[in-house]
């Protein structure tokens, strides 16, 4: 297959890395805004660079991988349906519901299939949570406690055009919650601190937060995430049911220190970042992805997925603005109402 690559900063190259190694591949086109980056990355591992990201499409690629800055993804994904392509995107598809619809008309007119990357699905601590929620081994479910924790803040140019704490790192709490449990996201409540550097207040962002999260069948959620989690990159999820409970993300590198003499010991290596815990789980989704493309499996993400997790965190941010519950379907329905006018 030939395969274009837009976009090689930190996740574009590691992206280049392995669909440069992977068999089905037989030649990779990489191209970036910035056309000197990609000319770099594509040197280090045998690519091939456009000079352009408009030669991705000309020169004739047979499914597109999308990891360029956040504000190109809705058009870039809607070139790629227009030209016929099979698509995987970082998420998001964009930073509002409504531009994410507009986005997944382009594709549904076209007919192409559209991954998103929500690389949680693909690890194995979470697949098996996943298996053994759906086989009853924990019971009935009753409470769930997601973590999320950046070892440090990224650049202040960075915050303000992420889409916030909610939409950019614990977006990807809220898709794993569901697709774990299997059940949706029908209340939240939510809050935030910003004690921390001041570019987040600056940016009208928060350093931490918290969310309450009310599934449909009555168990509850919480998801916490913090930028300034100095021990380390902390990655967790527990599940609780009346038969068993499980954790996952709880490991030898998990970067916690037990306060009991009997305790384990800490971390010897805590994970330093997001690449190196979840390494596996991007090289699997892009391999799921060349086989979507090749038509050998079903869409295991498509884009409804991450506009139910973007309203999810989109609910989060209003909740967190005005001091109250808020339905995630509210927002979609708004959303809606907006994108057909």
């Amino acid at each position: 297959m030939r395969i274009g690559l837009i976009g090689t900063g930190r996740i574009g190259a590691f992206h280049a890395g392995v669909l440069s190694r992977h068999p089905e591949v037989g030649a990779l086109v990489v191209a970036d805004a910035d056309a000197a980056r990609a000319a770099g990355v594509a040197a280090a591992i045998g690519a091939t660079a456009a000079p352009a990201v408009d030669d991705v499409f000309a020169w004739g690629v047979d499914a597109v991988v999308i990891a360029s800055a956040t504000a190109s993804h809705a058009e870039l994904i809607a070139r790629a349906a227009r030209a016929g392509l099979p698509t995987f995107c970082e998420k998001p598809i964009a930073l509002g519901p409504a531009a994410t619809l507009g986005a997944l008309r382009a594709v549904e007119a076209a007919g192409t299939p559209l991954q998103i990357g929500f690389m949680r699905r693909f690890d194995t601590g979470y697949r098996a949570a996943r298996e053994a929620v759906r086989d009853g081994r924990l019971g009935r479910l009753h409470t769930v406690r997601s973590i999320t924790s950046d070892p440090a803040p990224p650049p202040a140019a960075y915050l303000p055009l992420s889409g916030g704490l909610f939409r950019d790192c614990l977006v990807h709490d809220f898709d794993i919650l569901r697709w774990v449990t299997g059940r949706e996201i029908v209340e939240v409540y939510a809050t935030g601190a910003d004690g921390g550097a001041p570019m987040f207040r600056e940016a009208g962002d928060v350093d931490t937060a918290a969310a309450l999260l009310t599934l449909d069948d009555g168990t509850l959620a919480t998801a916490t995430a913090t930028r300034c989690n100095g021990a380390g990159y902390d990655v967790r999820m527990e599940l609780s049911g009346e038969r068993d409970q499980i954790a996952v993300g709880l490991d030898d590198r998990t970067p916690i220190t037990s306060t009991e003499p009997l305790g384990p010991p800490p971390a010897g290596s805590p994970w330093p970042g997001f690449l190196a815990r979840f390494a596996p789980a991007y090289e699997a989704e892009l391999d799921a992805f060349l086989r979507l493309a090749r038509g050998a499996i079903g869409n295991p993400c498509d884009g409804r997925e991450a506009l139910r997790a973007l309203c999810v965190a989109e609910a989060c941010e209003l909740s967190r603005r005005e001091r109250r519950p808020v339905r995630p379907d509210e927002i979609e329905q708004t959303a809606r109402v907006a994108a057909a006018r």
